[in-house]
């Protein structure tokens, strides 16, 4: 497990870290919930339990206290979704239920009858932890949580010593347990997330399809309309391209393709999108960007484009670039204008850029 985690820390990748993490958050938030609603059923049990087997120095409201806000944490974790707020919630769930059994053990000579649900709870709540640290935190609340009543009960070293062999038992187990679950959400996050990224990108080049492209568009425009910040449009075309491809082959097209896509990439800021919008089309939002300002880009990457080596010569391509105007305008819009635009510069002669 903690090999895992530490792989997704190598990975520079925040945003991956960051979606993983609500992954887990998504897929384990209904188990962390049923496991709080059975732990409060269960204390419950083991109250009445206790009430019927022996007599209790404490009053039975007292010692059913810790139900309600057990029952408060399990209710509010149903709608939690965020990862560090559902693991709080769990450590906070098991930290009630070791007040509980302490609560329980007053009156219990050996303290015995209550050390074992004690060590039920490492396995039982192994599988709910979203990150190594909640794990050891849990670990740790259950390994010392029975203390106080074995340090003040009357309780030999020969029983000492077996809760200790008993809790590293547990705690072993549950170390095997969350490992095992971890690695499989893991595996089950990276083939669902390699589906995903297949069914919104282009294989060839790897850039973003035009559906996707465009939904993350309208997400990206409606944050730039709060922020009230500029935008521009880059809509992109390879010239001469169909000559390429009927004198050379298509392989010599698909390379030509792939090194111009590379380009873009690096060219590419933290918050912009590319997208292949089909054939040699290509379309980026640049967010944050005016016209002057998005023009310069477009200039640097026509340049840039001059090192792709074609069989029958350098790389050009023919640019549009449009601005966002007014708030109502959608995403297709401006993609159209962008159009227009790289189509002035197609007419105008090509390996240039054209603003609308």
């Amino acid at each position: 497990m903690l090999a895992l985690f530490k792989k997704l820390r190598h990975t520079d990748d925040p945003d991956q870290r960051r979606e993983y993490s609500q992954y887990l958050a998504l897929q384990m938030g209904p188990m962390i919930h049923a496991l709080m609603l059975a732990g409060a059923l269960a204390y419950l049990v083991a109250v009445a339990a206790s009430t019927l087997l022996r007599h209790s120095p404490l009053p039975l409201w007292l010692r059913l206290a810790p139900l309600v806000p057990l029952l408060l944490v399990a209710s509010w974790a149903r709608h939690v979704r965020q990862p560090q707020l559902l693991s709080a919630l769990a450590l906070l769930c098991i930290l009630l239920l070791e007040i509980g059994i302490n609560l329980n053990s007053l009156g219990d000579v050996h303290r015995q009858s209550v050390v074992l649900p004690g060590l039920l709870l490492p396995v039982a709540s192994s599988v709910i932890w979203l990150g190594r640290w909640d794990f050891i935190a849990a670990m740790l609340l259950c390994a010392l949580g029975p203390l106080p009543m074995l340090l003040f009960g009357s309780i030999d070293s020969v029983q000492a010593l077996q809760y200790l062999v008993y809790m590293a038992i547990a705690i072993t187990l549950s170390t095997v347990l969350r490992a095992f679950m971890a690695r499989t959400l893991f595996e089950q996050f990276r083939l669902e997330r390699r589906l995903r990224e297949q069914a919104n990108t282009d294989d060839l080049t790897g850039l973003l399809l035009r559906n996707r492209f465009l939904e993350l568009a309208r997400l990206a425009l409606g944050d730039i309309r709060r922020r009230q910040q500029p935008v521009c449009v880059l809509y992109m075309d390879a010239d001469h391209f169909k000559p390429l491809n009927d004198n050379h082959g298509h392989a010599a097209g698909d390379v030509a393709l792939v090194a111009l896509a590379e380009v873009m990439r690096r060219q590419m800021r933290q918050g912009d999108l590319i997208g292949r919008i089909g054939g040699e089309e290509f379309a980026l939002l640049l967010p944050g960007l005016d016209l002057q300002q998005a023009d310069a880009r477009a200039e640097q990457l026509r340049l840039a484009m001059h090192a792709v080596q074609r069989p029958d010569g350098p790389l050009t391509v023919s640019i549009g670039v449009a601005e966002h105007n007014h708030a109502d305008e959608a995403i297709e819009t401006l993609l159209a204008r962008a159009d227009q635009a790289m189509r002035q510069a197609k007419r105008a002669g090509r390996d240039r850029v054209v603003c609308a």
